[in-house]
Formats: structure tokens, C-alpha cells, sequence
């Protein structure tokens, strides 16, 4: 049996799911027997690669507009999702919350992997968007997230003013389309099962479990999930 478990996350930092995804794999691992010789890798995905925030959007007028539905409709979109994160032990603030385009951040991501920084970054770009209130396009607060995780400031001024790391953004997000992924957070086991969606802790755990006791192989990836609820995609979230 191999001694070490990949899980490979397809995210995006704008998909409330996805920060709900983290603390559910993160309390399945909490009960997992061999959490030690578990490595996550994230990986990036955008749900509009194409978007260009102004200063006067806000969340429930972009959702009110995007389904072509009232603003309560929305509204109550969010409260639902702010009531999932809770459930999670997550502090969901949609009215403060700054759209934005998510390529520098991801890009940012990418320099963070190299030195095995990446969930904790993650985590601050999740809390910083959905929680914090602030622009995680904005290139002075992605150099403060990149400082508070241990990144030097010559390294993250290189990345953020250059197009470093766009060529793997962008390959990552090729990988996702190969392989199916519709919907973030995603979640690959040893490239073997997948997981779709903001699964319950029980659900990762199962899959752990049954990962390991396999142990090495190759083979094609299985979904093992059927539904895409607790997700997000091109068209929004379920």
C-alpha cells in the first residue's frame, strides 16, 4: 500500500461552496486514521473567467440580475448559504462582500504551492472574500494575504506585476474541462474516485477509507457522487 493519499481540489475563490468544502474535508480528515500521509493539492478554476467587477455591484443585485429574478429571490439565496456556511462553522457576510475577478489570486496560489503554502493562502482569499469584505482582485490585499502566509514581498511583487503563473492557471482549469468537471469544489482521491460538491464530512471520510484500504493503482477517474447539489458553476450555485 502507498503511504501517501493526493486529494486534488478544483476551486474558485469566488464559490461560497468551495470555503464550505474545505472545513468538511478538514473535519473528515479530523477522524481519519491516517491523516499524517494525506497531502491536498489545489487546484484553480474560474466560474467566470470573463468577469469585470464595477464599484456598484453587490451580491444580491448580481444574482437578482444573473437568474433574472427579484432582489428577495436573491436575498434569500444568500441567507440559505449564509445559514450553510454556520452550519459548517464558516461567518458568511454577503453584503460586504466585493466582486471580483479571481486570475490574480489563483495566480498568486500558484506561488504559494511552491512553497507548500497554498491551504493556508486559500483560506485567507476564502475568509478575505466571504467573510472580511475585501477585494481579493485588489493587488495591495493579495500582497498582505501573501505576507500574513510567509511569501517574500520581492516574490509576490513579481507575480502580481508580471503574467507569471497564467500559464498555470490556465492548465489547471484545461485539466478540470478533461476530465468533467462541471461544478466546484471538486475533489480527486489519488486520481482515482471524485467527489462533487460541499459534500458532508461523512461522505470525504467514506471516500478516504476506501481509498486507502485500496491503496496503489491507476485507472480512470469515478465519480462517486451523481448530484452536483453543494456546488458551484458557470450558471451559479445549487
Amino acid at each position: 500500500m502507498q503511504n501517501t493519499l493526493n486529494i486534488q481540489i478544483w476551486s474558485d475563490i469566488m464559490c461560497p461552496f468551495c470555503y464550505i468544502g474545505k472545513r468538511r474535508i478538514e473535519e473528515a480528515l479530523q477522524h481519519f486514521e491516517h491523516k499524517d500521509s494525506v497531502t491536498i493539492e489545489w487546484k484553480s478554476f474560474q466560474l467566470d473567467a470573463g468577469f469585470i467587477a464595477t464599484p456598484e455591484d453587490n451580491m444580491v443585485e448580481h444574482l437578482a440580475e444573473k437568474y433574472r429574478k427579484d432582489k428577495d429571490w436573491a436575498q434569500e439565496m444568500l441567507d440559505n448559504m449564509t445559514q450553510n456556511a454556520k452550519n459548517a462553522g464558516l461567518d458568511f457576510h454577503f453584503e460586504k462582500a466585493i466582486l471580483a475577478n479571481s486570475f490574480h489570486a489563483h495566480r498568486l496560489l500558484h506561488l504559494a504551492k511552491k512553497y507548500d503554502l497554498a491551504n493556508n493562502l486559500e483560506e485567507l482569499l476564502f475568509k478575505a472574500y466571504l467573510t472580511e469584505g475585501k477585494n481579493v482582485n485588489d493587488l495591495n490585499t493579495l500582497t498582505a494575504l501573501g505576507l500574513e502566509v510567509g511569501l517574500e514581498t520581492e516574490e509576490i511583487q513579481n507575480v502580481l506585476h508580471s503574467d507569471a503563473f497564467a500559464k498555470e492557471v490556465k492548465e489547471d482549469i484545461k485539466e478540470a474541462n478533461s476530465i468533467g468537471v462541471q461544478g466546484v469544489p471538486f475533489f480527486v482521491f489519488d486520481n482515482k474516485y471524485a467527489v462533487s460538491g460541499a459534500q458532508h464530512a461523512t461522505t470525504f471520510l467514506k471516500t478516504l477509507e476506501k481509498v486507502w484500504e485500496e491503496g496503489n493503482f491507476e485507472s480512470k477517474i469515478t465519480v462517486l457522487n451523481t448530484n452536483a447539489e453543494n456546488s458551484c458553476d458557470i450558471n451559479g450555485c445549487d
